[in-house]
């Protein structure tokens, strides 16, 4: 059986400059995400590894629901370059149907030219034949993640001396 890839691409532009929010979003997300979201996500445990690529991660949220954890495997860090690359292994409501075989991200950060940064999420839905994703099964989820970087930028909007 055959696997199709959907690829969903989004950019995205913050006053907040690419250093401080790779430092935020990626590097100390354990920490962070925690203090600023603490409804809806308890902790951020690295389960296998150094926290590298290989290593395993896990979000465990909050909230009493039917997603209780995710887990990530790390593909890339590049500190330098500002990219981030994971795979959804385990959890997360999509990955419980047949549909699907396996969900990768890739985040990368730049400078912008008029200050802040231009970051980029691609999001591949790796798709088991004869099944189809859409840009509305996954809105939702999309709109979750959103409302987390939002809550970050405001928390580095708030605290210019934080992740310098």
């Amino acid at each position: 059986m055959g696997v199709n890839v959907n690829t969903f691409t989004d950019e995205f532009t913050s006053p907040v400059s690419a250093t401080r929010l790779f430092k935020a979003l990626i590097l100390d997300a354990h920490n962070l995400y925690p203090k600023i979201t603490p409804l809806g996500i308890k902790s951020i445990d690295t389960i296998e590894g150094d926290g590298g690529p290989g290593s395993i991660k896990q979000i465990n949220f909050a909230l009493d629901g039917q997603m209780t954890h995710l887990k990530h495997k790390v593909d890339a860090l590049d500190e330098e370059k500002m990219i981030y690359a994971y795979t959804l292994i385990e959890g997360g409501e999509l990955l419980t149907t047949e549909k699907i075989e396996s969900i990768s991200y890739e985040m990368k950060f730049e400078p912008s030219p008029v200050g802040g940064c231009i970051g980029n999420n691609t999001t591949k839905y790796h798709i088991r034949e004869g099944f189809e994703i859409k840009e509305e099964d996954i809105k939702e989820g999309k709109e979750k993640a959103f409302g987390v970087f939002k809550a970050i930028e405001a928390f580095l909007l708030e605290n210019p001396n934080a992740y310098v």
